[in-house]
């Protein structure tokens, strides 16, 4: 459940788009009437509403999220405050702009603030935040905790660099699948390759 939840904007902006790909009228009306004062001079085409009208729903999807947290005194994680900062910034932009680069460069910037906290936290706080997070699900040597922290700060810049790629490389369409689809499956393949590589070094319980 949590995952679907982590998920959430990101579903969202891919089904607001495909709508939006469907129906560039119907998109391009409800930019007008409804965004055309966050838009620099006022007029969006066709072509740009679709991603236009997506960036903004995942916006207010954030949003979202963070209040039905607070509302509930639950717990906000800090990357997710991060995740509404960038999201905010970059998707502003797209949609002042109308300039879909913005938003685009959205994920990687927040794959590497990702990357950042954990090497940041490791080398220099010597505290391993993988480890945090799932020290109480297993127990592993201290060396193998730390070559987990390094694996999944250099996957998080791998994920940036990959998304340039193709965010600048290939159809917005393109950029777009691949965010939902080609980011989650290369999540599954890592933790399902990296649950392997524990399975060989789980300490048995005394």
């Amino acid at each position: 459940m949590k995952f679907l939840f982590d998920l959430f904007p990101v579903i969202l902006f891919f089904g607001i788009f495909k709508w939006g790909e469907g129906h560039t009228d119907a998109a391009q009306a409800f930019v007008s009437q409804y965004l055309s004062g966050f838009v620099s001079g006022g007029v969006v085409t066709a072509a740009q509403a679709p991603i236009i009208l997506a960036t903004a729903v995942a916006i207010v999807a954030t949003l979202v999220q963070i209040g039905y947290l607070l509302s509930r005194r639950k717990k906000v994680d800090p990357m997710l405050w991060v995740s509404l900062i960038i999201i905010t910034v970059f998707g502003g932009a797209t949609i002042y702009f109308h300039n879909d680069a913005f938003i685009k460069w959205k994920p990687t910037v927040l794959y590497w603030c990702f990357a950042a906290a954990l090497l940041g936290s490791q080398l220099i706080m010597k505290k391993n935040l993988i480890r945090t997070m799932m020290e109480k699900q297993m127990a592993l040597p201290e060396p193998i905790w730390a070559k987990v922290g390094f694996a999944w700060s250099a996957f998080f810049i791998f994920m940036g660099l990959l998304n340039l790629y193709v965010a600048f490389n290939f159809s917005l369409n393109t950029w777009v699948n691949f965010k939902l689809f080609g980011g989650m499956g290369l999540m599954f393949a890592f933790v399902i390759g990296q649950s392997l590589f524990l399975s060989k070094h789980i300490k048995e319980p005394k």
